[in-house]
């Protein structure tokens, strides 16, 4: 009995953190106020996604001593502020914990900041993977 009372305390007092597994039909949805953005469509989103995060707005992983987070894998190396990497510019003005649940507002924002200076380039499936045949991103729902 006493392990149950303390799950369930855990849980009321510390709720996880809510993620978001995005489909390819919820990319456009999700994502409208991106639609066009520095001339990149919807589709090539939903592909950049795709092969940098899965749709899965938890994602988070390290390399080269930096931490990429979200679906769009930003890096605290200069874009949100966490705790690994303190010297960070922030330039999005925003703690990277913010980017991996499922408000994708401040996401969106963030990324049209990169988008602004550093242009699409900054997501290298974008030359990779993205540049071609873009109508499988399509949603095609029965």
């Amino acid at each position: 009995m006493m392990p149950f009372v303390l799950l369930f305390l855990v849980s009321v007092l510390f709720p996880a953190t809510q993620a978001k597994q995005l489909t390819k039909c919820e990319v456009p949805h999700a994502l409208k106020d991106l639609d066009g953005y520095g001339g990149i469509t919807l589709l090539k989103w939903a592909c950049i996604i795709f092969h940098t995060s899965g749709y899965d707005t938890q994602t988070i992983v390290k390399s080269n001593g930096s931490t990429e987070y979200g679906l769009f894998q930003i890096s605290n190396n200069f874009w949100c502020r966490s705790s690994q990497l303190p010297q960070s510019k922030n330039v999005c003005e925003i703690t990277c914990d913010k980017l991996v649940d499922d408000d994708l507002t401040d996401d969106v924002k963030c990324v049209q900041k990169i988008l602004d200076i550093k242009g699409i380039d900054y997501w290298l499936a974008h030359k990779a993977l993205c540049s071609e045949k873009l109508d499988q991103w399509r949603c095609e729902k029965l």
